[in-house]
């Protein structure tokens, strides 16, 4: 883990230092998500949030289990319900 001691200019900015960005591949105008955890701000990139949630859910979701077929099958049978109704 790195640290590094910053300031927050007059208007409440923080700078990410270049060893930082250069390390998570940030540029200008890049996006990061921000979040607060426990009094710890945390910075992270979709990406980093992306492949955390996938990890997540190789977790929990069997093998071989669609969740994207399950949810199609879903919407099949709640339109096949309405036009019964």
């Amino acid at each position: 883990m790195h640290r590094k001691v910053v300031r927050l200019d007059k208007t409440g900015r923080l700078l990410i230092p270049s060893q930082f960005r250069k390390e998570m591949d940030l540029n200008g105008g890049s996006e990061v998500i921000v979040a607060l955890e426990n009094g710890e701000l945390r910075v992270y990139t979709r990406d980093l949030a992306i492949r955390r949630i996938q990890e997540y859910l190789r977790k929990i979701v069997p093998p071989g289990v669609s969740l994207v077929d399950e949810l199609i099958a879903e919407r099949q049978e709640e339109a096949r319900r309405e036009l019964e109704d």
